[in-house]
């Protein structure tokens, strides 16, 4: 009964024209303001999980290093390490700085220097790989060879087969101290991650050519970097293998390291989400707007009803189910509005971000059902409440005192 008295009252607001526009406005808010939650959330989660699939993709899951800065019986510790359940591989590296110069330029570089087999199975670099692989680091050449961002090549002039020079500040070691050691290297890959900064900064060589270039006496390495089967397990893994090792062995894994970054996306998803539900609030006053004039205009409708026995209760009901289901319509108006919306920004990613400001040179996304779930959740029940006021003033009225004035 309530529900047929609701459906016949929002069918007759063609017959008034404001309380129409109104609803109409009501709608649209309600409409605009999930279409533009389920974009931007979708895009928060699409920039977050893109951001952290190239982060832990071209570094690792879990680094293990020494304060000595140099770590000398190193295996024993990669096969205790790799032993841990949940560990599906485990690399040497060796990190420095260098500057690499051709005829075109110079640049200042991260040079890591890794073992191709191992690095396999710890990073995901072979898959953005122009030309050329991690195995060509192996191959034996009258120059050692290097793989370099494709950023970098484009900023020196590098192609495949040319030559660079990387220039170390500690390479030889002399009575006067360390001094700067140049060698030539021949490019033997151009990988492409996405994100700029790891595209023009970034140069990979062999573990023997790195301790060749920096001078490093022995079978010595800057530390272990471990990739993990689930990268959420990073925390319990990293406690692991610090139980595991002493002084002067520290261990840090993926979330300690961009713990500030990622905190910082998770804040402004939260800040977005809240200035967005706004929209949709708008969308809610204006459905109390048009059922308090609804409730005025069928006064004498209500004081009929409850003078044939009607209860406060159903009279209350029958304007919460229309003001519901103008909230329930713009809600799936808008799920049919940004659901699309975000699917093509994903396919075509017509919209491009610079690739000197962004970590990545698109617009990411990423549509998460729980977020869907919180976004029509939230827009119902801020149009549910929208209802209870006009409801309760609906049924707060005296038959007898809206009848005497009609």
């Amino acid at each position: 009964m309530e529900l047929f008295v609701a459906l016949r009252y929002l069918f007759a607001l063609r017959r008034q024209a404001f309380i129409s526009l109104i609803s109409l406005f009501a709608v649209c808010g309600v409409c605009l303001g999930v279409a533009s939650l389920i974009v931007v959330m979708g895009v928060m989660n699409g920039f977050s999980h893109d951001l952290r699939e190239k982060i832990v993709g071209v570094t690792s899951h879990v680094i293990v290093g020494s304060f000595k800065g140099v770590m000398g019986d190193y295996r024993e510790l990669a096969q205790r390490i790799g032993a841990l359940p949940g560990v599906s591989g485990v690399t040497p590296f060796i990190y420095s700085e260098v500057m690499a110069s051709s005829q075109s330029g110079v640049k200042g570089v991260v040079l890591r220097g890794i073992e191709p087999v191992s690095a396999a199975r710890v990073f995901t670099l072979e898959k953005d790989m122009i030309s050329g692989s991690l195995a060509d680091l192996d191959v034996e050449g009258p120059l050692p060879g290097v793989i370099v961002g494709r950023e970098l090549a484009e900023r020196l002039a590098l192609h495949p087969g040319g030559r660079v020079s990387l220039l170390s500040p500690t390479g030889e070691k002399s009575a006067a101290g360390f001094t700067p050691k140049i060698k030539f290297f021949t490019v033997v890959g151009i990988f492409r991650t996405g994100m700029y900064e790891y595209d023009s900064s970034f140069a990979y060589v062999s573990q023997k050519a790195a301790q060749e270039l920096l001078g490093i006496e022995g079978d010595m390495v800057t530390g272990l970097e471990v990739r993990l089967a689930d990268l959420e397990t990073a925390g319990e893994v990293g406690e692991a293998i610090r139980k595991d090792v002493a002084y002067p062995v520290w261990v840090r894994t993926w979330i300690e390291m961009n713990a500030n970054l990622f905190a910082a996306m998770k804040l402004e998803k939260a800040a977005m989400f809240i200035i967005l539900v706004l929209i949709v609030l708008v969308g809610s006053f204006s459905i109390v707007t048009t059922l308090v004039m609804l409730v005025m205009k069928k006064t004498r409708d209500i004081a009929v009803l409850m003078s044939m026995g009607m209860s406060e209760g159903r009279i209350r009901r029958i304007f919460m189910l229309q003001g519901t289901i103008i909230g329930a319509v713009g809600t799936v108006l808008g799920f049919c509005l940004g659901v699309p919306v975000a699917l093509l920004l994903r396919r075509y990613q017509f919209i491009e971000l610079p690739k000197n400001v962004y970590p990545v040179d698109y617009l990411p996304v990423r549509l998460d059902t729980l977020d869907l779930a919180v976004i029509g959740l939230a827009s119902f029940l801020l149009c549910f409440l929208a209802t209870l006021y006009p409801a309760r003033r609906a049924a707060a009225l005296n038959p007898a005192e809206a009848l005497r004035y009609e």
